[in-house]
């Protein structure tokens, strides 16, 4: 439930994005929008913290604040997750407060460092239940993941370097559904198993202007990991019955990948999808190193 609201706060920065203008910033200082933005933000902020604090931590007892060290968890997957949100948000808050027509580099600072101003909050949450903790580890994750956005736009004024998101469903799920999902709604977003994280890059944006080389063909390299039935190891057996034993193991890949925020469109609505569906690595064959198989091949990887 909390990964979801993380993935909607990151959509509806998408969708107010989808009406502003994202020139490259060209945008005369306007307060309105200023103060539309700001105000818009902070009842965002304040509502989705509201929703998460009442359908999420009430039922679980609260404590003092503590620390919380789950750095070997799932093998560091949702680690990138946490990066992976903290650039979105990141990237579209800098057009948003470009849209306002602030100073470039406020626009920038300020933009790029709302993602990981929201997700701190919700690390503190964490650090008052006594379920979980304030981690550090997801903390750094989530700076990373904004510094990312800030330093690419302040460098080159544009993301050639861009996170991407993949999922299939895996064969773990139906022996652990209470902690990797039921059905397919709920595996993409608990089977790490089935997550992969991507840094795509694109090659036209690193050449000469003049090169004939396709703008929208970008090369991916992933992250993700395999055989996990458990955060840190795997049960022994679930509700009785024996468990499969499975190896867990790091997952590498090289992919190609579309970067369709760069094919233009006439329509401003086709755009936008594009723009939204950019989040997510496009299916392509890719190759995968692992200690296990040591190099596999896949015909179409998702």
């Amino acid at each position: 439930m909390k990964k979801i609201f993380l993935i909607l706060f990151t959509f509806y920065f998408i969708q107010i994005s989808a009406q502003v203008d994202s020139s490259q910033f060209k945008n005369k200082y306007n307060s309105k929008r200023l103060l539309f933005l700001t105000g818009t933000c902070a009842v965002g902020y304040g509502v989705s913290l509201y929703l998460l604090n009442d359908l999420w931590y009430k039922d679980y007892p609260k404590s003092s604040f503590h620390f919380f060290n789950d750095n070997d968890e799932w093998m560091q997957v949702d680690k990138f997750g946490h990066f992976y949100t903290a650039y979105y948000i990141g990237t579209y808050g800098i057009k948003l407060f470009n849209w306002t027509g602030i100073e470039r580099k406020k626009a920038i600072w300020l933009g790029g460092l709302i993602g990981t101003l929201y997700l701190t909050n919700i690390e503190i949450l964490d650090g008052f239940s006594d379920h979980w903790g304030f981690s550090l580890g997801d903390m750094t994750a989530n700076v990373l993941g904004s510094f990312a956005a800030i330093s690419q736009q302040l460098a080159w004024n544009e993301q050639k370097i861009i996170g991407k998101f993949s999922f299939h469903q895996t064969k773990y799920a139906k022996y652990r559904p209470d902690l990797l999902g039921k059905n397919l709604q709920e595996n993409w977003l608990k089977d790490y198993n089935g997550q992969t994280y991507w840094i795509s890059c694109n090659i036209y944006s690193f050449l000469n202007k003049n090169s004939k080389f396709p703008k929208w063909l970008n090369v991916s390299f992933g992250y993700g990991a395999d055989g996990m039935l458990g955060a840190t190891n795997n049960p022994y057996d679930y509700n009785g019955s024996i468990l499969p034993i499975y190896e867990r193991y790091r997952q590498y890949y090289v992919s190609l990948d579309l970067d369709l925020s760069r094919i233009k469109t006439k329509s401003k609505f086709v755009n936008t999808i594009f723009q939204a569906l950019n989040m997510l690595k496009f299916p392509a064959p890719a190759i995968e190193f692992n200690r296990i198989d040591k190099v596999k091949m896949h015909g179409i990887y998702f």
